[in-house]
């Protein structure tokens, strides 16, 4: 496979824009409006951008597109800031807004007016849908398009100065009305809100559309590719006409790529708004959630993100990816570099009672046993221990090789010990299970050779920490789909599982925020960093240790 053939589409028309000369450097940006949090599809547009500037030896812009006020709020500013850094791409000192712009987007609209392309318009929005026309009909010229630039450099100071109240007039581009391309019908690029702006205040009452400061802002900014989803494909023509009317030198060059979709999730900013209002999720950094920062409370890493991005691809075509692929990918990513620990997550107690009473030993376990590199720990043991309630069964059926009556089990790097019996509560609950041990078989293994085949995890009764442990499962029903009939969301009433008295082995009561265990047999965990306090640690479950998703196999 060549060079050229194995990069995507969006490096081969960069590497013809360099080889060409119609740019000597890549400069790329990541514009989002601050009017919520970032999601995963976001992710791979900021990774996107910054891996192509990073891979040309160029620059990497972070800008907000803040020219909406109605929508926009300085805690949106500092979550997104907070996102963009931790998934690694560096702006360096290159942080901007659209809105330190304002000054420079009005003059291109006064000059657009004096070359005779652009007027005033006293249609009201639905008037001006009406004129529009449709996909098959041509729209109508505005009455206001025979305005003299004059007029329409008065009206639109006026504009400016505040005489007209919001949705009294607009500024609109003279292009064509009977383009094929919709967007090209005289589209509106100012507009009357009356409102306070984040950043300026109450400086301006008129506001620029998207369509008209986007490519202002990169063409300021020298952006020489602006690489975007494919929705605004329809809208690049309107893109080149700005750059190309305003006559900027250098003008930007607009690349779209299709977005990603993950498979019965949640990234509509409207429908998270509401779980958020409605209190069915605690903030939009729920667990649950994929906004960027729902995933690092999870315990996701930029890393595995970064390797679901690029397992993804980069085409032109749109296609969903299913959730266990993320999954997958942070799974990769944790198992070589956490360390297996033990956790009980719904304990009963264990009693030895041929072990000594009052005595402690400590024992010691690997880390990892796929990474030595991460050494080893040592877990004090003791007469009573805690187990997993799933493990010790009065009456198990065929093929159970847990703890019963009678049956032999090893204790995870301790020793084999032989259940024989359990004590119940007066509503038949079990409420201690007992056992002899062999004290020959420390370690796991028996001197005399004889095989078991159960082992069970375990932590000391006395030292062990007690926490809080948080299952998740998909916020969506995924068998009724994300949508009803109605347009409200299939919510899935399992979604969260709260455990408040789990056991965990004492090495974890140290555990700080965002640090994250696997858990045997039970998951990949991470400590909550929004509800932990000393001495109560909250883990949610990242993921569990085994998917049915299998990577698919690249074409040769």
């Amino acid at each position: 496979m060549s060079e050229t053939e194995s990069k995507n589409f969006i490096e081969q028309m960069i590497d013809k824009d360099l080889a060409e000369g119609v740019y000597d450097t890549v400069h790329t940006r990541f514009p989002p409006e601050p009017n919520g949090y970032l999601h995963i599809g976001h992710a791979k547009s900021i990774l996107l951008n910054y891996g192509l500037a990073q891979k040309y030896g160029g620059k990497f812009n972070m800008r907000f597109d803040d020219t909406n006020p109605t929508k926009e709020k300085e805690e949106f500013v500092e979550s997104i800031k907070a996102d963009i850094a931790w998934l690694g791409a560096d702006w360096e000192d290159r942080l901007f807004f659209a809105s330190d712009y304002f000054e420079q987007m009005y003059e291109g609209a006064v000059k657009l007016i004096k070359k005779g392309k652009a007027y005033v318009s006293d249609l009201s929005a639905d008037e001006i849908r009406e004129y529009r026309g449709t996909l098959t009909e041509p729209g109508r010229e505005d009455p206001g398009a025979g305005r003299s630039v004059e007029e329409n450099l008065k009206l639109f100071g006026e504009m400016r100065d505040g005489k007209y109240a919001d949705g009294e007039k607009v500024l609109r581009a003279r292009i064509d009305m009977a383009s094929p391309n919709i967007n090209m019908r005289d589209p509106v690029i100012y507009r009357v809100a009356h409102m306070t702006h984040h950043n300026t205040g109450d400086k301006w009452c008129i506001y620029p559309m998207y369509d008209f400061a986007h490519p202002i802002e990169d063409a300021i900014e020298g952006i020489t590719h602006s690489i975007c989803t494919l929705e605004f494909e329809d809208h690049r023509p309107l893109y080149d006409w700005v750059v190309r009317e305003l006559e900027y030198e250098r003008p930007p060059r607009q690349i779209e790529f299709a977005k990603l979709y993950l498979t019965n999730v949640v990234t509509g900013k409207r429908y998270i708004k509401k779980l958020v209002e409605e209190g069915i999720v605690d903030g939009w950094d729920d667990p649950r959630l994929v906004s960027i920062a729902a995933l690092r409370r999870r315990g996701f890493t930029p890393e595995s993100i970064k390797l679901f991005v690029d397992l993804c691809g980069v085409s032109k075509a749109n296609s969903s990816v299913d959730y266990a692929m993320l999954e997958y990918c942070i799974r990769e990513d944790l198992k070589l570099k956490r360390p297996r620990m033990m956790a009980v997550l719904d304990p009963v107690k264990l009693v030895i009672d041929n072990y000594p009473e009052g005595k402690t030993e400590l024992l010691t376990a690997p880390n990892n046993l796929e990474n030595e590199s991460l050494g080893s720990r040592q877990i004090p043991f003791g007469r009573e221990l805690y187990i997993e309630r799933e493990d010790f069964m009065e009456e198990p059926p065929r093929k159970y090789f847990r703890m019963f009556p009678g049956n032999e089990v090893r204790l995870m790097n301790a020793y084999f010990v032989t259940c024989t019996g359990c004590v119940k509560d007066a509503d038949g609950v079990v409420t201690e299970v007992h056992c002899t041990y062999d004290p020959a078989s420390k370690g796991g293994n028996s001197p005399d050779g004889r095989k078991v085949k159960g082992t069970i995890h375990w932590v000391p009764a006395g030292e062990s920490v007690k926490a809080e442990v948080r299952l998740y499962e998909n916020i969506i029903d995924e068998e009724k789909g994300v949508y009803n009939p109605d347009g409200s969301l299939n919510l899935n009433p399992n979604s969260l599982k709260v455990l408040k008295d789990c056991r965990l082995e004492p090495a974890l009561a140290d555990a700080k925020a965002f640090e994250s265990f696997q858990f045997v047999r039970n998951g990949f965990f991470c400590v909550d960093y929004k509800d932990s306090k000393e001495g109560a640690p909250v883990f949610n479950r990242i993921v569990s240790l085994k998917s049915s998703f299998v990577l698919p196999k690249k074409e040769d």
